[in-house]
């Protein structure tokens, strides 16, 4: 007996101890049985503290700034003595490619939904949602590869400390897994504000740079040889045509796209910014002034950077020290710290660095969990515990675990990936905005967009072709997010997927809203709208009393749903009444037919007090294509799946709406 109960109490802490788990993994998700986030579903909560621009860009600088960390050196690596060349015409393209588009981004998209949004709102039915799961793939690519390369590259810079104990080194991906460790268990806890952690490191991570970039040109200034290899190294390379060297800098500028990232990002904080007194959700104008101040400096801020940096690092930096194990491999401005301002800056730099880096982690998934749960649930094509942070944070740190083993924790051989993510981004938000400026009849703009657009299509096209692993890694996102989408939609199928249902006065005085006799059955007939003349709704009538010898007193109200977008997951429910030829009907429209019937017979029940009998005829055609039909369209097998929605809905047999099929 002892045993017994030891036992029983052992299972019982075991369950609590399970139950407890449970509840702390979906911390804050709702219970939402039978309902799901639709498309009338209010937007996820903007917060309730908003910041002055400026501070908000240093939360976007986490992603942008830290990319000085390693972008230098790919640049020197793709360009060689041409990367100061390449990088203005990066700078180029920033300042008159990306941040024009972004600008206008910001104007259509207030609310931080970004470039998705706007391809979403354009491209209607399951086109659109394909086409934003592939962007969400790459998203999650641009995302997940911030995630990894940064915390790699924080490595790198710790590794080559003189100050770090050397039973560390050669353990780079121990330390980096490490790393995303640490930045899942700050989202494991909660993550709060991060611009009150952001500004103050930017603010350093600046500075430094700053530094180490004023030295590095004082260096060059105060050394005319070195400006005279340059030259050397240059025309040895690449003669001595200028038009030459800006052609063959246009073909490698794709290799430096990292110095592009950090606009989708921009974009995505806008819900942040401070904005005016007159400012409305509708149309918060000074919301969208503060994210072009916010775009337009952080991108001339980088530009300078970018511009310094690559000329420092490629007349300062002999070009052994790039390669891969070389001490400027993914760190060429710290390498320059140590090498000109000493160990002691040079430790204040790297970790400087080593935090913005990590930090910029940090943004990235934050990123993530704000742009996953925004389009997944309300496609229906995500699991419930997408929308609870934690379990999330969990598949992410573990994808980043993955990504980490498989590239070895090197900068170089994820730098493809990420510029394929950040790229294929920029080049929806291009088409974008274009589309959008077409749309609105401005010609000129359309036009010059469109030309926009011509540049990130090649430079992305030039990055697949000569970096074709970075497509490689986003195929796999996209595939595993469309495999996930879809089998989830399956999964949540036959959920009640309304959120609402509402009757118009004709509607509820047809049933009886409130008023009838409980003990009264409420006879409804499920009608696939045709010519809807006397002749079809006589017919039909006949047919279903013959079938279920129904007695010619018995009220009876016809019920017809009009597909609209099969594509959408969920939304309210809006019932029209009407009386046509002397019978009642009661339409909908809905993007499933069997869920819309199902959602409007448990509302007539609760409403009413009646229980609800609804009459189906069988669907002629084969049962697996009908059932493919429902999935895809809508409609297909309605009788047997408005039931199993019933099932699901609604565990009691008693108080469960009675359907009939003849």
């Amino acid at each position: 007996m002892a045993t017994t109960t030891s036992s029983r109490l052992a299972a019982t802490g075991a369950r609590t101890a399970l139950r407890g788990v449970r509840g702390w993994l979906l911390e804050g998700l709702p219970d939402q049985r039978g309902r799901v986030e639709g498309p009338h579903t209010q937007a996820p909560a903007e917060p309730h503290r908003r910041y002055p621009w400026w501070q908000v860009m240093c939360l976007t600088g986490l992603d942008y700034f830290s990319t000085l960390g390693y972008q230098p050196g790919i640049a020197a690596i793709a360009a060689g003595s041409l990367a100061p060349v390449a990088t203005l015409v990066l700078v180029t393209v920033t300042l008159a490619g990306a941040l024009p588009v972004y600008r206008r981004v910001a104007e259509e998209s207030p609310h931080g939904e970004g470039s998705i949004a706007m391809l979403e709102r354009l491209l209607p039915f399951w086109r659109g949602k394909l086409f934003v799961l592939v962007l969400l793939g790459f998203a999650a690519t641009d995302f997940m590869i911030t995630i990894t390369l940064s915390a790699a590259d924080a490595t790198a810079h710790a590794l080559e400390n003189p100050v770090l104990p050397a039973a560390l080194r050669g353990h780079q991906v121990a330390i980096t897994l490490v790393l995303v460790a640490l930045l899942g268990a700050v989202f494991l806890k909660g993550f709060g504000e991060a611009i009150s952690v952001a500004v103050p490191l930017v603010a350093v991570y600046l500075t430094v740079n700053a530094v180490v970039v004023v030295v590095g040109l004082w260096q060059v200034a105060s050394s005319p040889q070195v400006v005279t290899d340059w030259q050397t190294a240059l025309t040895t390379a690449h003669g001595s045509n200028p038009l030459l060297m800006v052609g063959l800098a246009l073909l490698v500028f794709p290799k430096l796209a990292l110095g592009l990232s950090g606009f989708e990002t921009g974009v995505a904080v806008m819900p942040h910014i401070q904005g005016e007194s007159g400012d409305t959700e509708e149309r918060p104008l000074g919301r969208i002034r503060g994210a072009k101040k916010l775009l337009t400096t952080a991108a001339v801020i980088m530009s300078v950077f970018l511009v310094a940096s690559s000329v420092i690092t490629t007349l300062l930096i002999p070009p052994e020290a790039f390669r891969s194990g070389g001490p400027a491999n993914g760190r060429a401005l710290a390498y320059l710290a140590h090498e000109h301002l000493g160990s002691g800056f040079g430790t204040v730099y790297d970790l400087s660095t080593i935090a913005i880096l990590w930090f910029a982690g940090a943004s990235a998934m934050a990123g993530l969990l704000n742009l996953m749960p925004r389009y997944l649930p309300r496609y229906g094509m995500a699991p419930d515990w997408l929308r609870a942070v934690r379990p999330l944070v969990l598949v992410l740190t573990a994808i980043a675990f993955l990504i980490t083993g498989i590239f070895r924790a090197s900068v170089d051989a994820q730098g493809g990936a990420y510029a394929t993510g950040v790229l294929m981004l920029i080049t929806s938000a291009a088409v974008a905005v274009t589309l959008a400026a077409r749309r609105a009849g401005q010609r000129g703009l359309t036009v010059a967009f469109g030309m926009i657009t011509a540049v990130f299509v090649y430079t992305t096209v030039v990055n697949v072709l000569q970096r074709p692993d970075g497509v490689q890694i986003g195929a796999c996102f996209i595939a595993g997010i469309v495999l996930v989408s879809f089998l989830s939609r399956l999964h949540r199928a036959f959920e009640l997927r309304v959120t609402q249902v509402v009757l118009d006065d004709r509607a509820a005085h047809l049933v009886g809203d409130g008023d009838g006799d409980a003990g009264s059955k409420l006879r409804l007939i499920a009608n696939e709208p045709d010519a809807r003349d006397l002749a079809e709704y006589d017919a039909k009538i006949r047919q279903v009393r013959e079938d279920h010898d129904l007695p010619p007193a018995a009220g009876i109200i016809f019920v017809e749903v009009t597909v609209t977008d099969p594509s959408d997951f969920a939304g309210e429910l809006q019932v029209r009444g009407e009386v046509r030829y002397g019978f009642r009907l009661l339409t909908m429209e809905s993007s499933s037919v069997p869920n819309a019937l199902a959602a409007l017979l448990l509302h007539l029940r609760d409403a009413t007090g009646r229980q609800p009998h609804i009459y189906f005829e069988w669907t002629e055609g084969n049962p697996v294509v009908n059932m493919l039909r429902f999935l895809a369209f809508g409609a297909g097998e309605v009788a047997p799946v408005t039931r199993e929605v019933l099932r699901e809905a609604e565990p009691d047999p008693a108080r469960r709406p009675h359907v009939h099929v003849g």
